[in-house]
């Protein structure tokens, strides 16, 4: 397969794939985390971070180009940072938009893509913004010095007429050359037995990139503490301080900067303002709060301001991290059932396209993204059938170990999911609204029809291949000569016991002719029984059928 061009789209996919691995090694990163304080987040803020920058990507319109969408990155992630590193991130992104914004376009005004020489600009321009950001210090040991050798190796193969692929794989063995440095550069690394946790993040998004370009992931081993250093001569830490404090800042002269970063150094340390264009990123760990923010307000307006109690232990994602209280994330395959869980406000989360079929097509990494991106502090699941028991657990444990009160609900098909969202009420207590999802998925009775493939001897006779089965629970009820013969028949005996609602699902290459012989049906056969039916185009099988 050929290279990919870096383009908007690829851009776009770079951002999807960048969120998805920082979640797979957020753990990883945040172990590593002991400087400028040992507070072991630094993982999840790059994560968070870069997830803002997907928002603002996401956000422009299909048509945007490179400019559009670089800018659409780095304003996202400007307006999203998290901790220092997020502030970092900003500017490395912003460093990308800048070099797009002013590179020469075809002759209808656009830039068709970013090249190997682009990119090595942008990453050298980076660099600058990083370091000014942080008041002109450049500590070596640091995502810096990372983010240092791989915009020389890319400018030093660029320059040497290398391609972007060529260039990226280059610049990833020098940037884990750098990174297994950084303990030799920064003291505090080495007497931790750790490489820089900033560094090691910046190799998890160059690899998204790689392999969105080759189509290829570098295989990296996990980076674990190693032993400390003993000094016993060194001397004992200070306290470290006891907040950390952001906030955007706008409506700001140029000249209020510097006044306000000396007043912020010396409230505290870690100190960084970011620019973009017309606001500013400020980030600060100190003991007065009250006081950075006061900084703040002299300068300019003040917004989206953060104060987090710097910890020590592992991290965790505070409430105030998710944009909304609450959220129902449906697993569901099929773009009709996509649209039409949406349309009732679900996150949806599909399962692998490429498997032909997508029963237990969710795996728990899959299903921690979704978790995350969902973007609330609780979160009810329907996994609809689509999720292995043991991967259900599995997902679901690494949410809740992200800070998620996460609530799977027993929804065995997508229309017990249907009828579980229908009583999906966000403005009750999360107990209340848990239950009555709960209870309303089990009194949707459900079953499936699909076509046989093979001759066998059912619980309902034996079938031949191109009859149509009645599946209810494990056992086919119903063999007929054709999918709308078991339809009908199943639609009885799931009748039986009374209902209201008969709801079916209409599968993949299906005939959409069979929804309208199953409502003449249930018309007649069953008047006052209400009856709906979504062309959902899942795999598998034929039919989903449920009665409420």
């Amino acid at each position: 397969m050929p290279d990919r061009r870096l383009d908007a789209s690829a851009l776009r996919d770079w951002a999807h794939t960048a969120v998805g691995d920082l979640i797979t090694h957020t753990d990883e990163i945040n172990r590593l985390n002991v400087f400028p304080v040992a507070d072991s987040d630094t993982g999840t803020n790059l994560l968070f971070t870069m997830r803002s920058a997907l928002t603002g990507a996401e956000s422009v319109t299909g048509s945007a180009g490179v400019r559009e969408v670089t800018a659409a990155l780095a304003e996202g992630a400007l307006h999203g940072a998290r901790g220092n590193s997020g502030v970092i991130l900003s500017q490395i992104l912003r460093g990308l938009a800048d070099v797009t914004a002013a590179a020469a376009t075809d002759s209808d005004g656009r830039l068709a893509d970013i090249d190997a020489v682009l990119l090595g600009a942008a990453l050298r321009h980076a660099v600058g913004l990083v370091v000014s950001s942080m008041g002109g210090q450049l500590v070596a040991g640091t995502i810096v010095s990372v983010l240092q050798a791989v915009a020389d190796t890319i400018q030093q193969w660029a320059a040497d007429g290398a391609s972007l692929a060529e260039a990226l794989t280059a610049s990833g063995e020098a940037g884990v050359t750098a990174l297994e440095r950084t303990p030799e550069q920064l003291d505090a690394l080495a007497e931790a037995g750790v490489v820089d946790a900033g560094g090691r993040g910046f190799l998890v998004l160059l690899d998204a990139l790689t392999a969105t370009v080759t189509g290829h992931a570098p295989h990296r081993h996990a980076y674990q503490p190693g032993p400390p250093r003993i000094d016993s001569a060194a001397p004992a830490d200070p306290a470290p301080p006891q907040f950390e404090v952001m906030y955007l800042l706008a409506d700001c002269d140029a000249a209020a900067l510097d006044p306000l970063r000396t007043r912020l150094e010396q409230l505290g340390d870690s100190v960084a303002i970011a620019a973009s264009a017309d606001r500013y990123s400020v980030h600060v760990h100190t003991d007065d709060a009250g006081a950075a923010v006061e900084a703040g307000l002299a300068a300019g307006s003040v917004s989206r301001i953060q104060i987090s109690v710097l910890s020590t232990g592992p991290a965790r994602v505070s409430p105030g991290s998710w944009s909304r209280d609450r959220a129902v994330l449906a697993v569901v395959d099929g773009d009709g059932a996509a649209e039409l869980f949406e349309q009732e406000g679900a996150c949806v989360l599909r399962p692998d396209t490429e498997l032909a079929d997508p029963a237990n097509g969710v795996v728990a990494r899959d299903l921690l993204r979704g978790l995350v991106d969902a973007g609330a502090a609780q979160v009810m699941v329907l996994p609809n059938g689509y999720v292995a028991a043991e991967e259900l657990v599995a997902g679901c444990t690494a949410g809740i170990g992200w800070g998620i009160d996460v609530v799977a609900l027993p929804t065995g098909s997508m229309v017990q999911g249907l009828a579980a969202l229908a009583v999906h009420d966000p403005g009750r207590q999360a107990v209340d609204d848990g239950y009555s999802m709960a209870r309303a998925a089990a009194a949707a009775r459900h079953g499936s029809v699909r076509t046989a493939t093979e001759q066998a001897l059912t619980w309902a006779g034996s079938c031949e291949p191109g009859d149509g089965l009645g599946i209810a629970g494990d056992e086919v009820l119903v063999v007929a000569d054709d999918v709308t013969g078991a339809a009908t028949g199943l639609i009885d005996l799931l009748l039986v016991a009374g209902g209201e609602l008969v709801t079916v699902l209409i599968g993949d290459g299906v005939d959409p002719a069979i929804a309208d012989a199953l409502a003449d049906h249930v018309h007649r056969r069953h008047p006052g029984i209400e009856f709906a039916t979504y062309a959902t185009g899942h795999r598998g099988d034929a039919l989903l059928i449920g009665v409420e």
